[in-house]
């Protein structure tokens, strides 16, 4: 009778240990339904273990896009996570810790890995079971139920992400659409000069500016510009600094003037948080004159017909880092027909080869020298092929864009 009431006993607690398991999956595959939150599963796995499972020491690590973090736990406060992480990846499926297992597991008994195909995504540690009757059902089911909240969690993870690339994506989208609004794509040639443009922004979103304004028949001006940062945040900077450009250069005499205004209009928006390396140049041909000032930005070369060149490198800081620029020195020069004056940004001269060697402005002025006879559009188109040629068609890590104009 003693038997029959013992087997009694055992098949009872089985059965209570089952419907148990069976209203942890139901409550917790009914909070997944539900869209609960991360923490509001890692509290139901950390109750479900603690208090139905009877499990003293627990820590749940679970990749992440910034790496492995333990994300909830049971009387783990001290948890080591750089250290253990690499520790765990040794491990593909389940492990009793032996005493000859690295230190750190040794508060623990059981690793439980799971993985999304081939890739581990979460690490449960378990320790001090307390009831270890029928103890392997109730690691089947801990492994069960581990498996389900990691693959709830990572799928969250990527849902996350997915909506992070496409809005990420639809930002990219308009940043482009407001680039191509200011980006110039007709530029002037008449009998006095003619300008030509590269524009080859980087993943089809670039912080680099030019454009061109004309004061009359005998005057303009070119400017160029390379705006810190990518994506909506430097497409507005750089819509802001189009207008800005736009309302103040009519209303001063002269650059030095004009380029002090400008930095404080932007740094009244950035705040000094970004900066602007700018270039801007007068041209005169009835005086044949060429006025400049050079903010911070690579210096832009002149080629003359005879193939001596000379850099524009008087100027300033750069736009938008200070409230106030110290000291601007503007720059002036006579032309002659037959010069050319070649702007560019950084994108150009930090293009690699395969060799992991840079394009460098030697190469450039080299380039211009050899080109110095032929129209601006021709050099810009040559240009490009050198650049393609260059980099054996590799996409460049940088915005390129190019100004150049000659004067007949």
């Amino acid at each position: 009778m003693t038997r029959e009431l013992a087997i009694i006993e055992k098949l009872e607690k089985e059965l209570s240990l089952k419907q148990l398991q069976i209203r942890s999956l139901l409550t917790i595959t009914q909070a997944i339904n539900d869209n609960v939150s991360q923490e509001g599963l890692f509290d139901m796995y950390r109750s479900f273990l603690s208090w139905e499972m009877g499990i003293e020491k627990m820590a749940l690590m679970v990749s992440t896009d910034a790496g492995w973090n333990c994300v909830c736990h049971i009387n783990c406060d001290d948890m080591e996570e750089e250290k253990l992480a690499p520790v765990l990846t040794e491990y593909k499926r389940m492990h009793t810790i032996k005493a000859n297992d690295n230190e750190l597991l040794q508060k623990f008994n059981i690793i439980i890995p799971v993985f999304h195909k081939e890739n581990a995504i979460a690490y449960s540690l378990i320790g001090g079971i307390k009831d270890k009757e029928d103890l392997y059902n109730k690691i089947q089911f801990i492994t069960t139920i581990t498996n389900i909240v990691s693959v709830a969690i990572e799928n969250k993870r990527l849902f996350k992400r997915q909506i992070e690339q496409e809005r990420y994506k639809r930002e990219m989208e308009l940043a482009k659409d407001v680039q191509e609004l200011l980006i110039p794509t007709d530029f002037p040639k008449n009998d006095k000069y003619e300008v030509s443009k590269i524009y080859q922004p980087h993943y089809n979103v670039g912080g680099d500016y030019i454009d061109f304004i004309v004061y009359d028949e005998h005057r303009f001006a070119l400017c160029i510009a390379d705006i810190s940062g990518k994506g909506v945040g430097a497409a507005i900077l750089m819509a802001n600094f189009q207008a800005m450009i736009q309302s103040l250069i009519f209303q001063y005499r002269d650059l030095e003037t004009f380029v002090f205004a400008l930095n404080q209009a932007v740094y009244r928006i950035t705040k000094s948080d970004k900066f602007i390396t700018f270039f801007i140049c007068e041209v005169d041909t009835k005086n044949n004159t060429i006025t400049y000032v050079n903010a911070g930005h690579y210096p832009p070369i002149l080629v003359r017909k005879n193939g001596d060149i000379e850099r524009l490198e008087n100027g300033c800081s750069v736009i938008g880092a200070f409230e106030k620029l110290p000291e601007i020195h503007e720059g002036k020069l006579k032309l002659k027909p037959g010069d050319l004056i070649v702007c560019f940004t950084d994108g150009l001269a930090d293009l690699q080869n395969p060799q992991g060697e840079y394009f460098e402005q030697e190469r450039l002025i080299t380039f211009l020298k050899n080109q110095r006879d032929f129209f601006p559009s021709e050099i810009n188109k040559n240009l490009e092929e050198e650049i393609i040629n260059y980099t054996a068609g590799q996409p460049s890590e940088d915005d390129i864009a190019v100004l150049t104009c000659k004067i007949f």
